[in-house]
């Protein structure tokens, strides 16, 4: 079973900073699961939400601030709010990294900067999950390419995204623990998916994961999910 470290290791360090993403490394993570926006100047800029309000000092939305202008403000504990170009350069294909697409039009932009790191560094395509709980957007990448392996999100079970992930040949569905059964494991996996459980922080659903053969779990806690 996988360990994806959750925005990094968003339970022991500020989510989706580089620093969060230093300390999920410390723990061997296999992967590590950021968020990506579009600023108003068109980087991929990594945070969660699409209000600044919540993690940093900020206010209002990420799309109406050109990258500079975002770079002036800070998580609540002094931490900058990274490029995805930055975090492609710390990672630096020492384990696999799970894009989520979270903001609108993220898809195209994120497909092209991934690929220059592909062409030009260690990166390969077999680093990258690109998920997304906005399916319209795995299909847009599915336009353009087959290369990446596209992650399904859901909220609801895994019976449920079966038929988006039939549709767009997906690599993987996403489901909560929350919803998580063994037998939809099993469906899943029959059907040629990968199962990756979000968020999975308590020692015994981490055990129950495991018993149940799900593929990977994304977690706050890396340093204990084993």
């Amino acid at each position: 079973m996988k360990k994806y470290g959750h925005r990094g290791a968003a339970g022991l360090v500020a989510e989706n900073t580089l620093e969060s993403i230093k300390e999920a490394l410390i723990h061997d993570v296999d992967g590590i699961e950021i968020d990506v926006h579009c600023c108003k100047s068109s980087e991929l800029v990594v945070i969660h939400d699409e209000i600044l309000d919540r993690t940093t000092n900020g206010k209002g939305e990420v799309a109406g601030y050109a990258l500079q202008e975002l770079q002036q403000f800070t998580t609540h504990e002094g931490y900058a709010i990274p490029t995805l170009e930055e975090v492609l350069r710390l990672v630096d294909a020492r384990c696999e990294l799970n894009i989520e697409l979270k903001g609108n039009n993220t898809a195209k932009p994120t497909i092209k900067l991934v690929e220059t790191y592909i062409k030009n560094t260690n990166w390969t395509h077999d680093h990258f999950i690109i998920s997304s709980f906005d399916h319209s957007q795995l299909f847009q990448i599915k336009e353009i390419t087959s290369k990446f392996k596209l992650g399904v999100l859901t909220e609801e079970n895994i019976t449920k995204a079966l038929p988006v992930a039939n549709d767009l040949q997906a690599f993987s569905v996403h489901p909560p623990i929350t919803t998580l059964t063994k037998d939809e494991v099993a469906l899943a996996q029959k059907h040629g998916y990968k199962v990756y459980v979000w968020t999975v922080n308590q020692e015994m659903l981490i055990d129950q994961s495991k018993s149940w053969n799900v593929d990977g779990i994304i977690t706050d806690f890396p340093n204990f999910a084993v």
